[in-house]
């Protein structure tokens, strides 16, 4: 039994049903998840910029995990005495389900500090009902802006506050840029006009890349016109401003929260130890005292034996690769193979810094411009675990580079399902 559908989970279950098939083993292998796809979270940013459609983001289950059987539902509760399990379907019905091998990859949630007005003003960017909001948000902002009276209401519509200089948010920040660009070019406004601002309490924006890269970033954010402020972070949000940890107030009507995760709720319920969040594990990814259970992922503490004393951090690169480890684990419990710890060699980031530009580190070498430009897509569409998702998202990238971004806003998500309980797999409450 799987508990979760993303990048570890996925892993695990595609691989274990590998194996197990090659062996002629017959074990049933079932994986729960509150969705019906596997989400392919690095180009959420492109969601959001416009650049890729939501739907080639999304693995479906349902043809790509050969052999295994996917059930559609939020597991509500674990018992770990008598191999149980009890989930909830979409309808909210409660179902029981036995267990022989149970793996926890749940993943994780966003990370929420009690700022006044965060969570009714603010948006993550963890679902693509997230993604989606942004964007259309954004858009329809940007289009009450031309025709507001108010000089003052229109600018604070022109204005978007991100905050979270990582990866994620940086990305974030450059493809709604790219989006906002677009617009101005097609809605006849100044480009200038729409005001971007980078909030993080780190010393350098992206300091998973390490320093070199971090400020050949923060040169292509400067050229573009973002106004980034580290040590700053945000005090309060509200609908049209926010005030930042200085003091200052910013007007705006577009808050993005992406400043990290934490395990997913389903983790503290199991009354078991955790660490920063997630559930303590093995090297070898056993939880500890329980032999028949197995985590990692966002939502697990694993030990990084690289660096004594640390954990993994919660990245898509150490998520897949713990999930073939995990499917290997199992499998030895199960009789079949050696198990293994989990120990990891740096295989570097890459990160989309919008037209033209990126940065990555590839096995330590660092490139920018051009050169990283083409090995951060180059390695998306290698990573992309479906052949017709990583053709579409090929065409996307192609499409980009011949005509100018389509502005539309189809209101496909509401402010409602994309609130941070929503990403949680939290149900919204039926109406009528």
């Amino acid at each position: 039994m799987i508990v979760g559908s993303g990048f570890t989970g996925f892993t695990c279950a595609r691989h274990l049903a590998r194996k197990l098939r090659r062996r002629n083993a017959q074990f049933d292998i079932t994986i729960v998840s509150p969705v019906d796809y596997m989400l392919y979270t690095p180009l959420l940013p492109d969601v959001a910029g416009g650049l890729v459609d939501a739907r080639f983001v999304a693995i479906p289950l349902a043809n790509t995990l050969k052999g295994v059987r996917a059930v559609r539902g939020r597991v509500d509760g674990v018992d770990l005495a008598g191999h149980t399990l009890t989930y909830c379907d979409p309808e909210e019905r409660s179902h029981t389900m036995s267990w022989d091998r149970l793996v926890l990859t749940p993943g994780s949630v966003t990370r929420l500090f009690d700022v006044p007005g965060l969570a009714t003003h603010a948006r993550g960017l963890k679902t693509t009902a997230e993604a989606l909001y942004l964007r259309d948000h954004f858009i329809e902002q940007l289009e009450l802006a031309r025709i507001d009276d108010d000089p003052k209401v229109a600018a604070a519509r022109r204005t978007v506050v991100v905050v979270g200089a990582s990866y994620s948010g940086t990305e974030l920040t450059v493809q709604l840029r790219a989006l906002a660009d677009a617009a101005a070019k097609q809605g006849g406004f100044d480009r200038r006009d729409v005001r971007f601002l980078l909030l993080d309490t780190a010393e350098q924006v992206m300091p998973e890349v390490g320093e070199k890269l971090g400020n050949a970033a923060m040169k292509v954010l400067r050229r573009r016109g973002v106004d980034v402020r580290l040590g700053v972070t945000l005090k309060e949000a509200h609908s049209d401003h926010v005030v930042l940890s200085d003091d200052s107030r910013v007007d705006t009507h577009t808050i993005a929260w992406v400043t990290g995760v934490t395990g997913a709720p389903l983790i503290q319920k199991l009354g078991l130890p955790t660490e920063k969040g997630r559930l303590k594990v093995q090297p070898d990814l056993q939880v500890p005292g329980h032999a028949a259970v197995f985590a990692a992922g966002d939502a697990a503490a694993v030990p990084d034996l690289t660096q004594p004393g640390k954990i993994t951090p919660p990245t898509a690169q150490h998520a897949t690769r713990q999930g073939k480890v995990l499917a290997r684990n199992v499998a030895a419990s199960l009789g079949i193979g050696k198990p293994k710890q989990y120990k990891h060699r740096n295989l570097g980031l890459v990160v989309d810094l919008g037209p033209g530009h990126a940065v990555a580190n590839p096995l330590n070498v660092h490139l920018s411009g051009l050169p990283a430009k083409a090995v951060t897509r180059s390695y998306h569409l290698y990573a992309i675990p479906h052949g017709v998702n990583r053709w579409a998202v090929t065409l996307a990238y192609l499409t980009d580079l011949l005509f100018d971004r389509s502005v539309v806003s189809f209101g496909l998500s509401s402010r409602e399902h994309a609130q941070f309980s929503a990403s949680e797999g939290i149900p919204m409450p039926k109406t009528g």
